[in-house]
């Protein structure tokens, strides 16, 4: 099956830019769907696509509000992003997909997850969780895209700003050429108004109503508190916890190798449980 970029549009009418890779030369293993955190763009997720790829079809789109999709759509909410995930899944046709989302996008797709048990087989979380309150999280949100200094002069600038390396490039990757220079993509009152419900409470609740397997992914000098990720074992039993040495909060492009050895060892072990979850759990 050939990649491909579509259109896809949600309930409520926002268009999200979707590439399907396609199945590689030995398939056989369940989709994946993979959703990018705040600010970011679904082409980041490339270095893991090529690893995954061999074996399984590998689903990534622009959530609403970022990249290719809709850049101001009226709807930022939790929900809305949830919504995404369904239409997505549902117009290709993904069997039970496994959602794998970092940090935003990671609480995205733990959501997806709790609200839609019947659609979603295993769940990896990178650097996201379902800590809260953060109250301080608009304003440090707002502060660190007010501190980009757009326009950017050129790509090299850009990486060099965003740290270097893989993930700097990854960054830099998700601006757009305009006549001054490199411009961000995505709006800056938007990007606040994605963590305003994340500013005022907790998901807790919706973490104990996930049924599918789940794997918790660290960077071991990521922003995700070891105490969160034990608490969610806690509350959890049989959620898996890995970190990833040498790896801060982007996981998936500072140690994408690492990543895909925890997720496919993972999915390994829990082949055949995700229907045992739906037939314990949906019945």
């Amino acid at each position: 099956m050939a990649r491909t970029t579509e259109m896809v549009t949600s309930e409520d009418g926002v268009r999200l830019a979707c590439t399907d890779h396609g199945m590689g030369e030995v398939g056989g293993g369940r989709p994946v769907l993979l959703l990018h955190g705040l600010a970011g763009h679904a082409a980041e997720w490339e270095p893991l696509v090529r690893l995954l790829r061999p074996a399984r079809r590998v689903v990534a789109y622009d959530a609403r509000g970022h990249g290719a999709s809709e850049r101001r759509p009226a709807d930022v909410s939790r929900a809305a992003h949830v919504r995404d995930v369904v239409a997505v899944a549902g117009h290709l046709a993904l069997d039970r997909p496994v959602l794998v989302g970092q940090s935003l996008g990671g609480h995205t797709a733990m959501l997806a997850a709790a609200a839609h048990p019947e659609l979603f087989g295993a769940l990896v979380l990178i650097e996201a969780g379902p800590r809260g309150p953060a109250p301080e999280l608009p304003a440090r949100i707002g502060g660190w895209l007010d501190s980009w200094p757009v326009p950017f002069a050129s790509m090299e600038a850009a990486t060099a700003f965003f740290g270097g390396g893989p993930a700097g490039r990854a960054w830099a990757a998700g601006l757009a050429a305009h006549p001054d220079g490199l411009r961000p993509r995505v709006d800056r009152e938007v990007m606040v108004a994605c963590v305003a419900e994340n500013a005022r409470r907790s998901f807790w609740d919706e973490w104990e109503r996930v049924r599918c397997p789940t794997l918790v992914v660290r960077g071991d000098t990521g922003s995700m508190p070891e105490a969160e990720a034990t608490e969610m074992r806690v509350r959890r039993p049989g959620t898996e916890l890995r970190v990833i040495p040498s790896a801060a909060h982007d996981v998936h492009l500072d140690q994408p190798g690492a990543l895909h050895e925890a997720v496919e060892a993972f999915l390994r072990r829990t082949d055949g449980l995700a229907e045992s979850y739906k037939s314990d759990h949906m019945s």
